[in-house]
């Protein structure tokens, strides 16, 4: 692994904590807009330059760091968003969850039973704690959106797991993984509007109040 990737790698690390830690949302879509730049990037910079991996790098940039970022931002726009509301445990809760995450992923890393080429790697710990960050977001979260962002870093991580097999991963696989992505963020995109209609709130939370009127 190059050491142009492995500080990339820490980047997505740092970017974790900071989607998890940020108050605006605006700024949590632009941040996890550069980590999907970033993930785009590492198939290029890890390996030897081939057709497949270039199509990879170019389906991802434009999936993970414009397209579903830009569909965010829009709905942002066109649901009434409301006011912030802070996280189940607060945002420096969240910090550090994310961090006591991170550290829990390279403990567990080194457990795993791996290749010997893979030992050492960061892919493995880093795509453990971008998964763990994910739930966190998901899980603390309130707002439907924010969950949204909690939802695409879960799945970076497991394209970051996907990284070790890139070699010999068909593009179609890959192209397939970013359509149910992609078809995943219409599918919460249209139940945040229809939540925006119906309630004065996309506070998830709220739903716990909603009873049956006999």
């Amino acid at each position: 692994m190059s050491s142009a990737t492995e500080q990339l790698l820490a980047v997505v690390l740092l970017i974790n904590i900071l989607i998890l830690g940020i108050r605006r949302t605006d700024m949590a879509i632009r941040a996890i807009s550069l980590q999907g730049v970033i993930l785009g990037l590492l198939p290029l910079l890890g390996h030897n330059f081939q057709m497949h991996m270039l199509m990879i790098t170019v389906l991802v940039l434009l999936a993970k760091g414009i397209f579903i970022p830009w569909l965010l931002l829009g709905a942002m726009k066109k649901v009434d968003f409301g006011e912030e509301v802070d996280p189940l445990f607060g945002y420096n809760g969240n910090i550090i969850l994310g961090a006591l995450a991170t550290i829990f992923s390279f403990a567990i890393a080194k457990r795993l039973p791996m290749a010997p080429s893979h030992q050492e790697l960061l892919i493995v710990p880093v795509a453990l704690a971008t998964m763990l960050a994910g739930a966190i977001a998901l899980a603390t979260r309130r707002k439907a959106i924010n969950q949204v962002i909690g939802y695409l870093l879960l799945e970076n991580g497991i394209f970051i797991f996907g990284l070790l097999l890139s070699e010999s991963m068909p593009l179609m696989v890959e192209a397939g993984a970013l359509l149910d992505l992609i078809a995943g963020i219409f599918v919460m995109g249209i139940i945040i509007n229809h939540i925006s209609r119906e309630f004065s709130s996309i506070d998830t939370s709220r739903m716990t109040s909603l009873k049956e009127v006999e």
